[in-house]
């Protein structure tokens, strides 16, 4: 059961500049990823590995998350493989995924995934990292957060570099929320997106302003 596709912005700039993090925001569906390259990924990567792990006898349950760069002529090139879900990669996926993620983990685990079909929301998702000043060097750490409460399911906050203390949202990384949203298409989920993340503040914060451009252009 292949999963929704989305694309990450690495460098902590806008406009892709500044030093590589672990990403600062991501989007799903990435246009660059066609039927046509989705087809190729599966037959040309996906379904070879995982033929030639059972070959081995290391039959795989479990996620196979492909790190990808597709080339100008469509060729999917891997830079790496997780067995785990990618981060900020895999919020917006989760908000568009309609089936119950415990169910598909536990087809996987009895093996009866082919007669499972996932349902995915059609809209589009953009996810933006809220992170700590100095990220992704030293960071400031251990300040109080406020949150607005947003009433909508279409938005989703995830914590991430957050800790609970005496009933306070205290920072406690480098990531400390991914803002995420749904919209009709990318660029009104882009802006949910952000209206979502004025609704977070402590001292430090910080985010890309720009998260989504790529495939809005």
């Amino acid at each position: 059961a292949s999963f929704a596709t989305s694309q990450d912005h690495k460098r902590v700039g806008d406009g892709d500049t500044g030093l590589n993090t672990g990403g600062m925001g991501a989007y799903s569906p990435a246009p660059v990823v066609t039927s046509e390259i989705h087809a190729r990924v599966m037959a040309e990567v996906i379904e070879p590995t995982v033929s030639g792990m059972a070959a081995e006898g290391n039959d795989y349950t479990g996620f196979l998350y492909a790190g990808l760069m597709i080339m100008a002529d469509g060729t999917p090139k891997v830079i790496e493989y997780n067995c785990r879900f990618g981060d900020p990669e895999t919020q917006p996926i989760l908000l568009r995924l309609k089936s119950s993620l415990v169910e598909l983990c536990l087809c996987a685990i009895d093996d009866k995934l082919e007669i499972y079909e996932s349902q995915w929301d059609e809209r589009h998702s953009c996810g933006v990292v809220i992170a700590s000043e100095g990220y992704p060097e030293k960071y400031l750490s251990n300040q109080e957060v406020e949150i607005k409460e947003l009433n909508s399911d279409t938005m989703k906050l995830f914590h991430a570099g957050t800790a609970l203390e005496n009933n306070k949202v205290m920072t406690s990384g480098g990531r400390v929320f991914c803002a995420t949203a749904l919209g009709t298409n990318l660029k009104d989920a882009q802006t949910a997106a952000y209206t979502l993340v004025q609704s977070v503040s402590f001292n430090g914060a910080f985010c890309r302003t720009d998260i989504g451009y790529k495939g809005i252009k």
